[in-house]
């Protein structure tokens, strides 16, 4: 009995392994998730925020205006997922547009008693970094390891939203 392969069986062999090789780096990279963007926020206090300084916790950042009818209908289910995750490890950072007068967010924000962090984006820095980010509400949900593991531009299905917040914290 010869011990020694056949060189069309080498080659068949060879061939699968390339192709599983291939396969499995495909797997790789349709299963990465992007990483977020490395923004800087200007909040409403006057303070800076890097996103790279909430590396260990779950990120919400939503892209808001106090002239959309969606991101005021929205604002409240925000405001309750904060208060029912941010003890487990949750940040939200609404982020107002570039053409939202600042004044108006202000006075958004008193009114509607806002617990969360709000950032001006007064240049579209943000925005922009964010895949320039034109339509309002657009959210990103961001894992304790810096990557997007969701947007929605819309309204988010809350309940949806919660299960993903729950499987990330």
């Amino acid at each position: 009995m010869n011990k020694t392969a056949s060189p069309g069986r080498t080659k068949l062999l060879v061939a699968v392994v390339v192709v599983l090789a291939l396969a499995g780096a495909l797997a790789m990279l349709l299963t990465q998730k992007p990483a977020a963007p490395q923004a800087s926020f200007s909040t409403l206090g006057g303070e800076k925020l890097a996103l790279d300084s909430l590396r260990g916790k779950v990120v919400l950042v939503n892209f808001w205006a106090t002239s959309c009818p969606g991101c005021i209908k929205e604002m409240p289910d925000l405001v309750k997922t904060w208060q029912k995750y941010h003890s487990r490890g949750l940040e939200t950072i609404a982020v107002a547009m570039s053409y939202d007068p600042p004044e108006y967010v202000r006075q958004f924000v008193e009114k509607n008693g806002l617990p969360f962090t709000v950032a001006l984006d007064t240049g579209g820095a943000v925005a922009q970094a964010f895949g320039n980010v034109r339509v309002t509400p657009t959210t990103f949900v961001i894992d304790k390891q810096g990557q997007i593991i969701q947007q929605y531009v819309g309204e988010p299905d809350f309940a949806q939203l919660h299960v993903l917040i729950e499987s990330a914290l």
